[in-house]
């Protein structure tokens, strides 16, 4: 992955929480805008993620786009700003909030690997766009967790996995899944981001 923000202490941060990841490599750490894309250019990496600001972080989107660089874009933000942001995820990136904690953040970043990766140009939108409905996110769907499905998604939004989960409530898998697609359906979300975002947001993590 490359990783590009204005702040070298964040991203000095960033970097530290990835590299003690045996699955994660930080391939480039910039700065500004044109030496990132210049380092995704060059390294190829999956993921960019990008702690920028609006103006800076679209310009970086449309160079994407008009490249056609195939990376997937994960634009960082602080939850008072994810209004303000809706135009990066018309442009493919994914939004994930800065407030989640570095293992839900990594567990974020690890939910692209089952998005195909495609070109930002096509129009596709990514992870953000398909986890949080469009509009629908933050409106409540008129039915309510129960108790069981509450403590599912609350462990959910805190990383993790079904495994863990089902360990941690003496279940099976199966059942687990079968709470979480039911959570995802009253929440109106497509899967695990969008439920760490709705979940963060209403409460329940």
């Amino acid at each position: 992955m490359v990783l590009i923000g204005h702040h070298p202490v964040t991203l000095c941060g960033l970097r530290q929480v990835f590299e003690n990841e045996s699955d994660c490599l930080v391939r480039a750490v910039c700065t500004d805008v044109e030496r990132g894309l210049e380092a995704v250019r060059q390294q190829h990496p999956d993921v960019l993620i990008a702690d920028l600001d609006r103006t800076a972080a679209l310009s970086l989107l449309r160079y994407v786009q008009r490249e056609r660089l195939t990376c997937r874009v994960v634009i960082l933000i602080s939850a008072s700003d994810e209004g303000q942001m809706v135009d990066a995820t018309r442009l493919g990136a994914a939004i994930v909030q800065k407030e989640l904690a570095p293992e839900v953040l990594v567990s974020c970043i690890r939910n692209l690997d089952g998005a195909e990766r495609v070109p930002a140009s096509s129009g596709r939108v990514s992870l953000a766009a398909r986890h949080a409905k469009p509009g629908t996110a933050i409106r409540h769907s008129g039915r309510a967790l129960t108790p069981r499905e509450a403590e599912i998604a609350r462990l959910a939004a805190r990383g993790a996995s079904t495994r863990d989960i089902a360990t941690r409530l003496d279940v099976k898998q199966g059942t687990v899944k079968i709470h979480l697609h039911s959570i995802y359906e009253k929440l109106n979300v497509g899967g695990r981001l969008g439920l760490i975002l709705v979940a963060r947001r209403r409460g329940l993590a």
